[in-house]
């Protein structure tokens, strides 16, 4: 490494601790989280994740606001955020467990910082672009005439998102399902109204979210995904 370059090496020795990488994992839902919650995600004392804590916001990877007496946490920004899931698509798939069902859940459908992810979200990219309604664009996705009415009628306001100081809409590869799903303002925008709408229950404690019936009916109505293969409950 050069003076000229910035120092990775410090930041992956950040991530490359097992405790650390669960913390930031567990924030990569894009919700703060309380000391005490994240220690018991990564597995540690309160103490041992207070000291971890401490250097992930020295690393500015986690930020910390204080709210009366809690103190809760989140990831920096987005970047941080994508940092991770790149991470994810090149490690090692997890071992099989007696959990496997909850596996299958997260692979199917959770939250990826404040945008959806996994195999539904995929599914509702290829949709979305089926109908003409995105179009690839080198490094970006491109919302069309059509999209932009048929999202506006979904109940998105479109133009007010693309007035956010953030990329529009973008491509992030999901690590789970090795194929993108919809990232950026756009992204966001959609995941929060399939909450608000009820399709989409967060589950707690985790970043895996819930389809619920009505949100199964109403993606493959409004959407035109076909659902095939997906779990029955």
């Amino acid at each position: 490494m050069t003076d000229e370059e910035p120092d990775i090496a410090r930041i992956a020795a950040l991530l490359g601790e097992p405790a650390r990488s669960a913390i930031c994992l567990a924030l990569c839902g894009g919700r703060p989280a309380a000391a005490g919650e994240l220690a018991q995600r990564a597995g540690v004392s309160a103490q041992t994740a207070s000291n971890h804590l401490a250097k992930l916001v020295g690393g500015r990877l986690v930020t910390v606001e204080a709210v009366g007496r809690n103190r809760f946490y989140r990831l920096a920004n987005t970047d941080v955020a994508r940092v991770l899931e790149a991470l994810l698509v090149v490690a090692p798939a997890p071992r099989p467990t007696h959990q496997a069902a909850k596996g299958e859940a997260f692979r199917f459908a959770r939250t990826c910082y404040d945008h959806l992810a996994g195999r539904v979200a995929v599914e509702l990219v290829d949709a979305l672009r089926r109908r003409g309604w995105l179009r690839r664009q080198k490094e970006h996705f491109l919302l069309t005439k059509a999209g932009r009415r048929g999202l506006t009628d979904f109940g998105i306001h479109v133009v007010q998102v693309g007035l956010a100081r953030r990329a529009f809409a973008r491509p992030c590869l999901d690590w789970s399902e090795r194929r993108p799903h919809l990232a950026g303002a756009l992204g966001a925008a959609l995941l929060d109204r399939l909450l608000t709408l009820r399709w989409l229950e967060r589950m707690p404690g985790t970043r895996t979210v819930r389809l619920m019936p009505a949100g199964r009916d109403g993606l493959l109505r409004h959407f035109g995904l076909t659902g095939a293969g997906w779990p029955s409950g």
